[in-house]
């Protein structure tokens, strides 16, 4: 079975693993992760707020504090997290607040969520080598947040796959041309 036939609703796999990244729209951000060999699938939603059951509407008024993640279920035995922090990373600016090129809003930031207390060290280290990176450059410091995700709320159905369903729509996500490895 493919990660474009999955039912996204179905709770993960026990034996795989997921993490939360939001690095500007989810269209562009959920098809940089389809490559990966262990992927299961992606799933796109909101996360990071304070109000219950967001929606595409209520997240772009910018009052519920959610931003656009995707989901990415994958296998540890074949991608190491580093594997997904490289995309993560170069994939997006994570110098822009609040933005990713022309999307403007809250919904848009950087942001890194995980369900595992014990990675938060982790995730940080890779933000302090990737604003190292950055600073050699002269690129700005980062503005990402990295914290434990509290609830994820599905987006709607037509915002799911987007990028597969209509190859040619837009996505604004540019990296800083920085190698993360």
């Amino acid at each position: 079975m493919s990660i474009f036939e999955i039912d996204i609703k179905k709770s993960k796999p026990d034996n795989l693993s997921q993490i939360f990244f939001g690095m500007g729209c989810f269209w562009g951000a959920e098809r940089k992760f389809w490559h990966l060999d262990g992927l299961y699938t992606t799933v796109v939603g909101y996360a990071g707020g304070h109000t219950n059951d967001p929606n595409y509407e209520k997240v772009c008024t910018g009052t519920t504090g959610h931003a656009e993640v995707v989901k990415v279920i994958y296998d540890e035995k074949k991608n190491d997290l580093n594997d997904l922090l490289k995309i993560f990373w170069e994939s997006h600016n994570p110098t822009q607040l609040n933005r990713q090129g022309n999307d403007t809003g809250t919904q848009y930031r950087s942001i890194i969520l995980t369900d595992q207390k014990n990675l938060i060290n982790k995730l940080e280290k890779s933000k302090e080598k990737f604003q190292k990176l950055l600073t050699a450059k002269s690129l700005g410091t980062i503005h990402t947040e990295i914290k434990i995700i509290k609830n994820f709320y599905v987006a709607e159905d037509y915002h799911q796959k987007y990028l597969y369903k209509n190859p040619n729509g837009y996505c604004g996500l540019k990296g800083l041309e920085v190698n993360y490895s």
